[in-house]
């Protein structure tokens, strides 16, 4: 490719290389939960988000096949043109039973959910209080609203606190959060902006993708998690993560379900998901009541891979969740410390900016419910040697 484009594209990779933010896909050549291939070779997972190993569930399987078998393999288009699959509808009514709320409303993505969620809610002359370490999808869906966007220091209610206290009268007002913090695998202080929004008459948006399957005593989220009611709160969340699947949702007040479904573009412009998908997503929520052994099974295996790396003398972050984050500091050193861990047998890409601030690089290990005790052993080991090997830890 020549000419300006050519020379502008060069430039902006060239650039990417030298600050270490170059990125690459590495191609995964078989599957077995928690043990795949990487170009042939065998490797220990630690990076995927299946928490619950959902992916492999039998009976997830065995949903996708009996809904194709029924249905097809596609939607034809979205469900404002081609017809709501049944299938939709039950699904929705299971989200909002789930969630607690009055209703609920599936999108092909967390991404398009809450693109959608927030263009519909707010637009120019409104305003959203948005934590500084929210999702990129939350982030993008503030731009689009093109509503004013105050970046809120992270996980701070009193700073919340101190802007809702300026604003006029009649103004509307978004609080906007993720539940757990992808990155950072904290908890945001829902109680606290909750209660914020009930006095101010603000809306509270939280985005629960990291929380939902995993959290509370029946799994529901950071809102169970927390003990907080989630009467008032919009809740988002996915089906690609606990839930071993695909799509988005929103969940809360029916008056703003029915608002998305008028308003949400990213919902009627966007193909419907397939028939064997929606019945996979209904088949996992049913899975979360029916085998609470498999959630409790992660929150042991999260204890012991934090045990094991703090034991070595690696820096983590704290939090609750699935997410066990290792700071490493620059990205040069956290992307040479993934390079030599896959070399080695463990799949756990470095994280590095514009996901993560500048020298908050790190190694962001996702744990799983089918890890066993062998395979964190492993991993701990794995980490350590490598670090030594590297002088990340001394």
């Amino acid at each position: 490719m020549e000419g300006v484009w050519g020379e502008h594209i060069r430039g902006v990779l060239e650039a990417q290389t030298r600050a270490d933010l170059n990125r690459r896909f590495i191609s995964v050549t078989e599957v077995r939960g928690p043990e795949i291939e990487v170009e042939g070779r065998p490797v220990l997972l630690f990076s995927s988000n299946d928490y619950l190993g959902y992916t492999q569930h039998p009976a997830l399987k065995q949903a996708a096949r009996e809904a194709a078998e029924v249905w097809g393999t596609g939607s034809g288009a979205s469900r404002l043109i081609s017809g709501n699959l049944a299938l939709y509808q039950d699904l929705e009514d299971e989200v909002a039973r789930f969630k607690h709320t009055e209703a609920a409303l599936v999108f092909a993505t967390g991404f398009m959910a809450n693109l959608g969620l927030i263009a519909s809610l707010v637009g120019p002359g409104d305003l959203i209080l948005s934590d500084a370490l929210n999702h990129a999808s939350l982030i993008d869906a503030c731009r689009l609203s093109r509503a004013e966007t105050r970046v809120m220091p992270h996980a701070d209610p009193d700073a919340n606190a101190a802007e809702l206290r300026k604003i006029e009268k009649g103004r509307r007002v978004l609080l906007l959060t993720d539940a757990v913090f992808s990155m950072d695998g904290d908890v945001a202080p829902l109680a606290e902006l909750a209660e914020l929004a009930g006095k101010h008459e603000a809306l509270l948006v939280i985005d629960d993708a990291h929380g939902t399957g995993v959290l509370g005593r029946k799994g529901r989220g950071s809102l169970e998690h927390l003990g907080i009611d989630p009467a008032g709160i919009v809740q988002v969340g996915t089906f690609s993560k606990a839930l071993g699947s695909l799509g988005g949702f929103v969940a809360g007040p029916g008056l703003i379900i029915e608002l998305l479904r008028n308003r949400a573009r990213t919902l009627f412009y966007s193909t419907a998901l397939p028939p064997s998908v929606l019945a996979v997503n209904r088949r996992a929520l049913a899975l979360i009541d029916e085998e609470p052994q498999v959630r409790f099974s992660l929150h042991e295996n999260v204890r012991l891979l934090r045990a094991g790396l703090k034991e070595v003398g690696l820096r983590l972050l704290p939090g609750p969740a699935a997410i066990v984050p290792v700071l490493i500091g620059e990205a040069g050193p956290a992307v040479a410390l993934a390079g030599e861990l896959l070399r080695s047998g463990l799949f756990c890409p470095a994280i590095r900016p514009p996901t993560v601030p500048p020298g908050r690089s790190r190694l962001r290990l996702a744990v799983m419910a089918v890890h066993t005790p062998d395979h964190i052993q492993r991993a701990v080991d794995l980490i350590a040697s490598a670090a030594r090997r590297l002088r990340v830890l001394e």
